[in-house]
């Protein structure tokens, strides 16, 4: 078992020692005397992640994250935990490394987006089922999507569904459906010609029907003709073109051994007392992504209310609701957590570097149980950094990672 206190971060977790700085009111980690290191990390030079990972979603950190937690605070075999999993980083991250996986995220399409990685169909079985689909004639749609698409490719994807629909409500959908169904929903909307749609913004955002209408009148396009068979076998050849055997007998095992959830993270009483190594983890953070607005067409695709997966997701207006929400949540990763082992908690920075949610989680942690290990600010080489709790940033987006590094003793 894998142990680490202050002391011994920097040499564990290749950190520079910290910076010294004046002691301010508002300094969290100087009142709970916890070490704050800023450095740049990781970077995509440091290990180019494998493109298995290349399906976007809203608000996802790289696999340069959760790689770097798990070499260095995980063996082989070891279970590596993520209770907002969004797309899987962390689960393939952890699987490509021999590693269990336990995953949860409330939104349905979070199992949708991670476990056909898992599994991994090959290539040559995807083809043959694309190649098998006959759609029958039907009417249109409930509805229109007429300004995304194009009639014939409206067709197809509307068949796709139905095919889809039947193979998972008649219980004989298997590992190439869901493969397919994950590509699918990946290239539904985007910005390029490798998606099913005309011209739109990139594809974690889907805009309403109205808004794409004005931008069709604005860049005076109509949507083109594309042939869904061959986009979602381009996307498959790209996702798994440089997965090696070693590669894809990891990703299977650990597909056999998972645990995928869809549960809220503060009650997950599928997962084992004191049976986690590891969480790498990245939670809502506050009102800042809107996963209705931006899921909809995803969510129409599989069959979900768009509305009412928004409503179970957590997204607090305030520091306040979000601190009572993440309390409950850190109570529950106290439990599932072994004596030893680890959580990194991601918070980013939100509403333009004001809010800094790390000052908030360091304290929940230590309430919940754990003991803060260290404070890493993943300052990226182009971001100006101005001191420990203010990393300077664009202005808009993210350029830094803050994660608040835990221990169970």
């Amino acid at each position: 078992m894998l142990q680490l206190n202050p002391r011994t971060a920097s040499r564990m977790l290749n950190l520079r020692r910290p910076e010294k700085r004046q002691r301010a009111e508002h300094d969290t980690s100087t009142s709970l005397n916890v070490p704050v290191y800023e450095a740049e990390l990781w970077t995509s030079r440091q290990r180019q992640a494998s493109p298995i990972h290349e399906i976007s979603y809203r608000a996802c950190f790289k696999p340069q994250l959760p790689a770097y937690f798990i070499e260095r605070l995980t063996r082989e075999g070891d279970v590596v935990y993520d209770p907002f999993s969004g797309r899987g980083t962390t689960a393939v991250e952890a699987a490509l490394r021999g590693r269990n996986v336990i995953v949860n995220d409330i939104n349905p399409l979070s199992i949708i987006l991670t476990y056909p990685r898992l599994e991994l169909p090959n290539v040559t079985e995807v083809d043959m089922r694309l190649k098998s689909l006959k759609f029958a004639a039907r009417p249109r749609g409930e509805i229109d999507l007429s300004m995304f698409f194009h009639p014939d490719t409206e067709y197809e994807l509307l068949g796709l569904r139905e095919y889809l629909y039947r193979r998972a409500s008649g219980g004989t959908e298997d590992s190439v459906d869901r493969w397919i169904r994950m590509v699918a929903t990946n290239r539904l909307t985007g910005h390029s010609p490798g998606f099913f749609s005309v011209y739109t913004l990139p594809p974690n955002q889907a805009v309403s029907p109205e808004d794409q209408i004005r931008i069709n009148a604005r860049l005076k396009q109509e949507p083109e003709y594309r042939n869904i068979r061959a986009l979602i076998l381009k996307k498959t050849l790209q996702l798994q073109g440089r997965l090696g055997a070693a590669d894809r007998w990891r990703l299977r095992k650990a597909a056999a051994e998972a645990l995928l959830l869809s549960k809220d993270a503060r009650a997950t009483d599928d997962i084992p007392d004191n049976s986690v190594q590891l969480t790498v983890t990245s939670p809502p953070f506050l009102d800042v992504v809107q996963y209705a607005r931006d899921n909809w067409l995803r969510c129409w695709f599989n069959g979900f209310d768009a509305e009412k997966v928004s409503e179970r997701i957590t997204m607090s207006k305030t520091v306040e609701d979000w601190e009572a929400e993440m309390a409950a949540v850190f109570a529950e990763l106290h439990r599932i957590t072994r004596p030893g082992g680890w959580v990194a908690f991601e918070v980013g920075e939100v509403r333009r570097g004001t809010v800094k949610l790390d000052e908030v989680v360091a304290p929940l942690g230590i309430g919940a149980g754990f003991e803060c290990a260290a404070i890493l600010i993943n300052a990226q080489s182009f971001t100006k950094t101005a001191n420990i709790w203010g990393v300077k940033n664009n202005s808009l987006g993210t350029n830094s990672n803050r994660i608040v590094l835990l221990q169970k003793k």
